[in-house]
C-alpha cells in the first residue's frame, strides 16, 4: 500500500470540524476550568515550580519514548505503508528535540524550586545533587546522551551514514537511563498511572527492538538458504570411428 495522503478537497471540511469541536469544548469546559486554575494558582502558587518540573519531566519522557518508538518503526519499515519516509524521519528528529528541550527546562526549574533546592553546579554535574544522587545522576547522564544523539542529526553527512547509525544506538542507553531515573527518583512513580506508563513504554521499546533484531537476522540468513542454480551438464560429442571398408586401400 502506498501513502497518498488525505484528499485535498476535504481540507475545508476538516478545518471546519476542528474549529467546531474546539469551540464546543471551550464553551462546555472553559469557564469551570479557568475558575479551577485561578483557585489553584491562588492557594498553591508557592508550589508551582515543583508541579512544573514534575509535569515537564513526564512530558520529556513521553517525547523521548515516542522518538525511540518512531525510530524503531522506521527501521522496521512499518511506517512506510502509511507515511512518507522523509516525514517520518523529520517527526522522529523533532520528538527527540522536544524531549531534550523539555528535559533541560525540567532541570533548570530545579534551581528555583524550594522543595528540593539545587545549585547550578549540582544540576550540571552528575551524582552531585542532594536528592537521590545516584538515580538523579543517571538521569543527568541520559540527558547528555540525548543531546549527543540530537546533535548527530546535524553532522550526519560529515560523519557518514555508518558512523551515524552506530552513534544512534546510544539512544537505547539514554532511554534506559531515563526510565530508571523516572522510576527510582520520580516522586510520582509510586502512583499506578506513572508506574504503568514507565512499564508500558519500556515493554513496547523492548518488543520493537527484539522484532528489529529478528528482521535483521532473518535478512542475513535468508540469502544463505537459497539453493544454487543447477545447470544441465554439458555433453561432449565424441567422434565415432567409421569402420574401414575391405575394398579400399589402407
Amino acid at each position: 500500500m502506498k501513502y497518498r495522503g488525505l484528499d485535498p478537497r476535504t481540507k475545508s471540511l476538516r478545518w471546519g470540524l476542528f474549529i467546531v469541536a474546539v469551540t464546543a469544548i471551550i464553551l462546555a469546559f472553559g469557564t469551570p476550568a479557568l475558575d479551577s486554575v485561578r483557585t489553584w494558582l491562588t492557594t498553591e502558587h508557592d508550589k508551582l515550580p515543583w508541579y512544573a518540573t514534575r509535569l515537564l519531566a513526564m512530558l520529556s519522557y513521553l517525547a523521548i519514548t515516542g522518538s525511540v518508538i518512531y525510530g524503531l518503526l522506521l527501521s522496521t519499515g512499518i511506517l512506510d505503508a502509511i507515511a512518507h519516509r522523509t516525514v517520518s524521519f523529520t517527526l522522529h528528529q523533532d520528538l527527540s528535540g522536544i524531549g531534550l528541550g523539555l528535559a533541560m527546562v525540567h532541570a533548570a526549574i530545579l534551581m528555583i524550586d524550594t522543595s528540593v533546592p539545587y545549585s547550578p553546579l549540582e544540576v550540571l554535574v552528575p551524582f552531585a545533587g542532594p536528592y537521590e544522587p545516584f538515580w538523579v545522576g543517571v538521569g543527568q547522564l541520559s540527558l547528555y546522551l540525548t543531546a549527543i544523539v540530537m546533535l548527530s542529526f546535524y553532522v550526519r553527512k560529515r560523519i557518514g551514514q555508518k558512523r551515524w547509525r552506530t552513534l544512534h544506538y546510544v539512544t537505547f542507553l539514554a532511554f534506559l537511563g531515563a526510565t530508571f531515573h523516572g522510576l527510582m527518583a520520580g516522586t510520582d512513580s509510586s502512583a499506578p498511572w506513572a508506574f504503568w506508563m514507565y512499564v508500558a513504554s519500556a515493554a513496547l521499546v523492548v518488543f520493537l527492538t527484539v522484532y528489529r533484531i529478528v528482521l535483521a537476522i532473518a535478512g542475513r540468513v535468508a540469502p544463505q538458504q537459497q539453493m544454487p542454480t543447477v545447470r544441465a551438464p554439458r555433453t561432449i560429442n565424441t567422434p565415432v570411428a567409421r569402420p574401414e571398408r575391405a575394398d579400399l586401400p589402407a
